[in-house]
């Protein structure tokens, strides 16, 4: 895979330690300041927000600068936001509107680093490779975000309020360190420098008319345009879902707290075996297959949750989830990568990151409403209606996105 992308990997898994202990500790944080339910929600909510207001400029900047330097300035600005959150916690000034504050200029600092990430893959390593190169990177996201950081930050929390930050602090740090590495370890360079800094004839443009073509670009292409719409229904249905996920594992299942995290675990324990089954599946079957058998046995996760009482077969299930989502991530992903040329890949990654989002916003807001109104059975009911039917929609546009090609 070469010694770039060993770099780039060592940055995306020591990133991810540190997210990954915001993850407990965030929540806690805010807990710990406030006890209104409106409030709380408000701090998920505003870590998210920026990507609807600024993933668009992000994916521009990303295709018009060195990508490698917008990634090192994202995640220092993210250090030093975070940085200031523990300042506030050791010197007692801390509260619920600065947690929220700092949450929202994190989430800005956030859209930029992701979305430029997400563009180096392409640039480092073959063609070929690129499905391989995102199960590691997929691998270390489940790993030391989802299984390895949140009990370290829930740990750290409890030793104090300020040391989980102060470890994500260094993790990202580090991560920038290692990002400039990626340069330093190879002569073409150029690799990851911006590569549309304008119009093709090498003069600058603005950037809104950076934003508009990267748009028109993305409509114009079936596959891509379609396998976006495909993420942002899907994302949709899966938040309507998990929107009342806690609800209806304890008043559907009567499952305890204990068994809650058990249902969550299980996710993290399912997309652990989906790493060591990517590599097979993706020589014996076609990405095309793979991407079928995924979305279906999405459409069917929702109906299995909606008519099971029992819990252990609940987490059953959830490992069966965590594995093809897994799968799911690592080849939407490759897919979207082989089929965008590399002066497209930052304001395609944006409006796909920007899908995943809006999806999410909006699937919660519906869960919340149709639980209300229905029960917490039902969102998981409109879930399988809502992706049974999209699937139907795309089932034989799969193959064409699957295999689709860029120009470069």
């Amino acid at each position: 895979m070469g010694r770039r992308f060993r770099w780039l990997l060592a940055s995306s898994w020591t990133s991810n330690i540190g997210d990954g202990i915001a993850v407990a500790a965030g929540p806690l944080l805010v807990a710990s300041q406030t006890h209104s339910a409106f409030l709380v929600a408000m701090a998920a909510l505003v870590q998210k927000l920026p990507w609807l207001f600024f993933g668009l400029w992000a994916g521009a900047l990303a295709d018009r600068l060195d990508r490698r330097k917008v990634v090192m300035i994202a995640d220092t600005l993210r250090s030093l936001v975070v940085a200031a959150l523990c300042v506030t916690i050791f010197t007692g000034k801390v509260s619920i509107t600065v947690v929220l504050v700092v949450m929202l200029l994190y989430g800005v600092a956030e859209v930029f680093a992701d979305t430029t990430t997400s563009t180096l893959l392409p640039m480092l390593v073959p063609r070929d490779d690129l499905g391989t190169g995102n199960q590691r990177l997929q691998a270390g996201f489940l790993t030391c975000n989802q299984l390895v950081g949140p009990p370290v930050g829930a740990f750290l929390f409890a030793v104090g309020a300020a040391w989980p930050f102060v470890v994500q602090v260094v993790c990202v740090l580090l991560s920038v360190l290692l990002v400039a590495r990626i340069a330093a370890s190879g002569s073409e360079t150029e690799l990851v420098s911006g590569l549309a800094s304008g119009s093709e004839d090498g003069q600058r443009t603005h950037v809104l008319r950076d934003i508009g073509e990267g748009l028109r670009w993305v409509w114009a292409n079936a596959a891509v345009r379609t396998l976006a719409l495909v993420i942002l229904a899907f994302n949709i249905t899966w938040a309507a879902a998990w929107s009342v996920l806690v609800l209806w594992s304890k008043n559907r299942l009567g499952m305890s707290s204990v068994g809650f995290g058990l249902l969550t675990t299980g996710s993290a324990v399912g997309g652990i075996i989906g790493t060591l089954l990517y590599g097979r599946l993706e020589l014996r079957f076609s990405l095309a297959t793979l991407m079928r058998a995924c979305l279906l046995l999405e459409v069917l996760t929702h109906a299995a949750f909606a008519l099971t009482t029992a819990g252990w077969l609940a987490i059953a299930i959830m490992v069966e989830f965590g594995a093809y989502a897994f799968v799911w991530g690592t080849v939407s992903n490759t897919v979207r990568q082989r089929a965008v040329p590399r002066r497209f890949q930052g304001r395609v990654s944006a409006v796909y990151m920007m899908s995943v989002y809006a999806g999410i916003i909006a699937g919660q807001a519906l869960g919340g409403m149709i639980a209300e109104k229905w029960g917490v059975v039902a969102p998981f009911w409109f879930a399988f209606a809502g992706a049974g039917i999209t699937l139907a929609l795309v089932w034989r546009q799969l193959s064409s996105i699957a295999h689709a090609e860029s120009d470069d």
